[in-house]
């Protein structure tokens, strides 16, 4: 099997009230192990190429060894416009902030999300992830999350982290807005959504069981 990882290419700058974001690590570490240890075929690639910052918050002495490498793979992402994405079985978007700023608004992601979601391949998304798939619709401009069991970071868990003000939309609420059948659990609680192949987390805690519900899904 052949996995898909888009990261983003956001780190905030200097006049940003978002600075030193990105992809949070733990959202890519632990799904990235699962499935490398699964035996998994794995490309990394994000808009630009190159750096996928992490996002500082999520860099602590207590985090385990075996992340480290992860931190080097992100510095060398391919080019997401270099990629043969028809090529692989499943897509996954780590979260973090950055996300929200790129990934977002990437007009060839939604054109990858859409390939994939409607050639029944798994789409994946944890926590700010999602925001990647706002944009993929249907022939009729319907969202292909209409009517979806959906989740990811949730408003409250936004308002937790004091980043209500700094995010450019809430995502929960654009979710909601897209007529997907939002599902939260209580903030930093493990949570994920299945329906059909698109499989949705609600945050840094719900990483690794995301991974094994990609990999039961193949099975």
């Amino acid at each position: 099997m052949k996995i898909l990882i888009v990261t983003t290419n956001f780190s905030g700058g200097e006049n940003d009230k978002m600075q030193n974001t990105g992809v949070w690590l733990e959202e890519f570490a632990v799904p990235y192990i699962v499935f490398k240890d699964t035996g998994y075929e794995i490309t990394v690639a994000s808009p630009k190429g190159g750096l996928s910052p992490v996002d500082e918050n999520s860099m602590s002495c207590s985090n385990p060894e075996e992340w480290d490498p992860c931190i080097k793979i992100l510095r060398k992402t391919a080019r997401l416009s270099e990629i043969n994405y028809k090529e692989y079985d499943a897509l996954f978007l780590p979260g973090g902030h950055g996300p929200m700023f790129d990934l977002a608004e990437d007009i060839l992601l939604k054109e990858i999300v859409e390939y994939f979601y409607f050639a029944d391949k798994i789409v994946s998304a944890v926590c700010h992830g999602p925001a990647g798939l706002i944009l993929a619709s249907d022939k009729n401009g319907e969202s292909i999350l209409k009517d979806k069991k959906v989740t990811c970071f949730t408003n409250k868990e936004e308002q937790i982290v004091k980043r209500t003000e700094d995010v450019p939309f809430l995502l929960e609420t654009r979710i909601r807005e897209l007529g997907a059948r939002f599902e939260d659990a209580a903030p930093w609680s493990e949570h994920v959504c299945v329906d059909g192949n698109l499989i949705t987390g609600q945050n840094p805690q719900s990483a690794l069981l995301l991974a094994e519900e990609v990999i039961k899904s193949f099975s």
